[in-house]
């Protein structure tokens, strides 16, 4: 019998009758993976099966033992023979014909591991002196990051801003009791991808246990907080709890889910979100930027994108890592490779680069003329102060200002209820008194530079730009 963790489920998994079945299950990351080795002859078959045992007790983690074992059905019998029965003096000159044979990377790693195997109980002339060698030959070469250097694997400017749009309408309608359970879990889960930077596996993890609600006496806002785990960690000891903070216009969300599961009685280890697998959080997440915001995107895609942001706002290697729950700071090197000169992310920031120039036309009702503006319903009428700066007679909303949840101002460029004034001298000053409050933010902290407050700051910037740049395009 061979026993495992199972650090998903939090308890011990046990594969009885190891030895004499052709196939077993491991349990990884919520999923039963049936792993057959019908495929091998059986010495070779308890040779895998030696191999998974062995990948275990080094500490490597049960995907990465599974992915291995099943790199053996690409070698197939021949060449386990091949490898099982090789010297050290023929290491080289096998491996180079071995490597030319161009088989999946698993397949190489499962070779490697069977030498490795062979060197720890010295069998065939092999020792622990030669692990050094092996750890030396040659893996088939996958850039991991090509769509991040490609560009490939950003979701845009509009993207992100009908991301944001869909979150707070998500927690309007919780925080007024409009959205089911199932609704606010999904857009939870899409939230952890977007604003953290989460990876499924880490989502579809998340308990009860790992929600804090605080009410902030004196204050008209609640705090929450999560507490995600690091993943993807070789040692247990480098890793640590990531705990991030929610955007307080979006707590709702997580308020409703912690009341209804305390009410129906869930708790302990049952899952926030009720899924139980990282596929299942990979699948529910792209279905929901498929068939809600008609974005072909997956929460990898908002993970590079939130990594990407954070360096473009001028974040550090260190700042990253943490972001990104690394223990190595230069993992995600890649992203300042592909990032823009600290001069360009500040006109990024401001809202005055050629990627905002080119941002499509923005959706609204219509222009109206300062006189249609002024024959409006004062409740039309819109205004506000954002951050401390008094902003009027921009347009009107075809709803109401009181009848919208969000901020005035900040929320209304880019909503299709708005009429911008066909007044571009108007639109010139909003656009400088927020790139005023933007620069304020960049100089005075880098944190503020990330924080959602300047995320919305941005997001408004560029559609007043898109406002801007549509009425100096119309005929005088």
């Amino acid at each position: 019998m061979v026993r495992y963790y199972d650090d998903f489920d939090e308890k011990q998994r046990s594969i009885r009758d190891f030895q004499e079945a052709s196939s077993f299950v491991v349990y990884v990351d919520g999923r039963a993976i049936n792993v057959g080795l019908d495929h091998l002859s059986a010495p070779h078959a308890l040779l895998i099966k030696h191999v998974f045992v062995n990948l275990l007790a080094q500490g490597r983690a049960p995907t990465t033992a599974v992915k291995y074992v099943l790199g053996s059905k690409a070698i197939g019998d021949a060449g386990l023979s091949e490898i099982s029965t090789l010297v050290p003096v023929q290491a080289g000159v096998f491996w180079s014909v071995f490597f030319s044979r161009e088989l999946p990377t698993d397949a190489y790693a499962c070779a490697k591991s069977i030498l490795q195997l062979l060197c720890k109980h010295r069998l065939g002339g092999w020792s622990e002196s030669y692990l050094e060698v092996i750890s030396a030959l040659p893996l088939p070469f996958k850039d991991k990051y090509a769509v991040v250097k490609s560009g490939r694997a950003f979701v845009s400017v509009d993207e992100e801003a009908s991301i944001v749009r869909f979150l707070d309408e998500a927690a309007a309608e919780s925080g007024s009791g409009r959205l089911a359970l199932k609704e606010a879990q999904e857009a939870a889960m899409l939230l952890c991808a977007y604003q953290f930077g989460m990876r499924p596996v880490q989502i579809a993890y998340l308990s009860l246990r790992d929600l804090k609600i605080r009410d902030n006496p004196g204050e008209s806002f609640t705090s929450v907080y999560i507490t995600f785990r690091m993943v993807k960690q070789r040692a247990s000891s480098s890793t640590k709890p990531l705990v991030r903070r929610v955007k307080s216009e979006w707590t709702s969300l997580f308020v409703q889910i912690e009341n209804q599961l305390r009410t129906d009685g869930a708790g302990g280890p049952d899952r926030l979100f009720g899924i139980h697998s990282a596929h299942e959080a990979t699948r529910q997440i792209s279905a929901l930027l498929r068939t809600r915001l008609k974005l072909e995107a997956t929460a990898v895609n908002l993970r590079h994108t939130a990594a990407q942001r954070l360096v473009d706002a001028g974040a550090s290697h260190d700042e990253l890592a943490e972001f990104l729950g690394h223990s190595d700071s230069t993992t995600a090197l890649v992203y300042y490779d592909t990032s823009a000169n600290q001069a360009e992310r500040v006109n990024s920031a401001l809202g005055i680069s050629e990627i905002y120039q080119r941002v499509a036309r923005i959706a609204h009702d219509r222009f109206i003329s300062a006189e249609e503006l002024a024959h409006l319903k004062d409740s039309q009428q819109i205004g506000g102060a954002p951050h401390g700066v008094a902003i009027a007679g921009i347009g009107g909303c075809t709803s109401g200002q009181p009848a919208c949840p969000y901020n005035p101002i900040l929320s209304c460029y880019g909503c299709p209820k708005f009429m911008p004034i066909q007044s571009l001298p108007m639109h010139l000053k909003v656009l400088g008194d927020l790139r005023e409050v933007a620069r304020f933010f960049h100089e005075s902290s880098r944190g503020d530079a990330v924080s959602p407050a300047y995320l919305q700051l941005e997001r408004t910037i560029a559609e007043v730009q898109a406002v801007v740049v549509e009425i100096e395009g119309e005929p005088s």
